[in-house]
């Protein structure tokens, strides 16, 4: 496997030439651009080539106060991108027989869904994983509006879901699709109680050991640091206020939506065994793989059991999720032919800067 590194070292600079000179590295030059253009701490890049080269990229600093480099490949908080591999789990106890995509949730948990509008007798699993549940968003209930405050508190999943179910349900089961995190808490509390094990073990033995993520794990309750070489994540809490270090945090209020640490090779090897049939059996791939419209997350975008298709603008698409956490973006996904690309930035971009860094993965996927 070859490794190149990117803003430290970049391909040109391993081998000068006028061509190189010429012709920067896209990916590097995509990289650099969110760094100096879009004024973003750092980003992060790691590639697979159809022939399966891997190359790493950097650009920025990895911590803004002392200029340190970005470490290579470093961990990030993977945000949502835990949904794909919950909806993994779920699949993978289908295939076991040991849940159905059609039952509603009050076949595992009676009683648990109840609220305005909100019924878990009429809501079924396959509606939680693709997002067409009707239930309102646990993060914006009133415990979210002074984050700071927090920051550091650890969550049950029970506390988070409570500040969903006082809200009023946002449409009827099935009418419609809207990305929501707490029909992933929801389907993270089912696996819990069909298993019998914690979200976060089932995730490890079903999922990191078996396809060999050496760097991705699921917060201990408790934990708020990255336990490997990372960059620092930052935020600004108003649009032009400075940026504030967020890189240690309780995770337990992402749980089975978003607490993941991960890195973009894990990620890219993720989603590669995940297409290459290594983690569900056909029958729960092809479901997985059913999608509906999901504009929301960009023109084109569709979105199947906790995995998104987008397309390329070489032709195609590619499939995986993408993450936000407080600190930290990631996108990217792998294609048919066995290409894989992930990026991560340290602060979370809106607007045209987002779309920028969802242009890099095209750039990354295309070149």
């Amino acid at each position: 496997m070859t490794v190149l590194t990117g803003a430290v070292m970049t391909i040109g600079a391993l081998f000068p030439s006028a061509a190189s000179a010429a012709k920067p590295d896209p990916v590097q030059k995509s990289l650099n651009a969110l760094v100096t253009d879009d004024e973003m701490p750092a980003a992060l890049a790691s590639v697979v080539d159809r022939e399966g080269r891997t190359r790493h990229y950097t650009a920025g600093a990895g911590d803004l106060r002392t200029g340190a480099k970005v470490p290579e490949d470093g961990q990030v908080r993977a945000g949502s991108n835990t949904k794909a591999f919950t909806a993994v789990v779920a699949l993978q106890l289908v295939a076991e027989k040991k849940l159905a995509l059609d039952a509603p949730v009050d076949t595992y948990l009676p009683g648990l869904l109840r609220g305005e509008g909100i019924d878990g007798r009429h809501i079924t699993i396959r509606q939680l994983l693709q997002h067409t549940s009707g239930l309102p968003e646990y993060m914006e209930s009133p415990v979210f509006a002074d984050f700071p405050a927090v920051r550091y508190r650890y969550f049950e999943p029970r506390d988070l879901l409570d500040g969903a179910l006082a809200q009023k349900a946002h449409f009827s089961p099935g009418a419609k699709w809207e990305y929501n995190n707490t029909n992933y808490l929801v389907a993270g509390l089912i696996i819990q109680k069909v298993t019998g094990r914690p979200m976060g073990e089932e995730i490890g033995r079903r999922i990191v050991d078996r396809v060999g993520l050496r760097h991705t794990y699921f917060p201990a309750p408790g934990e708020t640091t990255l336990r490997e070489p990372h960059p620092k994540g930052y935020e600004r809490e108003t649009d032009d206020g400075p940026l504030i270090d967020y890189t240690t945090m309780d995770m337990s209020m992402g749980w089975a939506a978003g607490a993941l640490v991960s890195t973009n090779s894990d990620l890219n090897r993720f989603y590669t065994a995940l297409l290459g049939g290594e983690l569900l059996p056909p029958a729960q791939l092809t479901e997985m793989r059913t999608t509906v419209p999901a504009e929301a997350r960009g023109p084109g975008v569709r979105y199947g059991l906790g995995l998104t298709s987008t397309p390329l603008s070489c032709g195609g698409v590619y499939w995986g999720h993408g993450g936000t956490a407080l600190g930290y973006r990631t996108r990217g996904g792998v294609t048919s032919d066995g290409r894989a690309a992930g990026i991560a930035v340290t602060t979370a971009p809106t607007g045209a800067a987002s779309q920028r860094v969802e242009a890099a993965v095209d750039t990354a996927l295309c070149r």
